[in-house]
């Protein structure tokens, strides 16, 4: 089973055209995690801006207006 795991895995080498699919998926995944990094960053900065103006629209608004008809 080890030998048959250890071909596997070096089979790339042999083969160019394996080589070349291996380097572009593997770019492509790296591309796809940088993406996703960047809009959890985005998405924590928008989180954060609208809970700072629901915070503003809490203590601005009085308590009346909060209270149910």
């Amino acid at each position: 089973m080890a030998k048959a795991l250890i071909g596997h895995l070096n089979s790339d080498l042999r083969d160019p055209r394996l080589a070349a699919d291996n380097a572009r998926l593997r770019a492509r995944v790296a591309e796809l995690e940088s993406l996703v990094l960047r809009l959890s960053e985005e998405n924590d900065r928008l989180v954060a801006a609208r809970a700072e103006e629901l915070d503003e629209l809490i203590t601005t608004t009085p308590a009346q207006e909060m209270q149910p008809a």
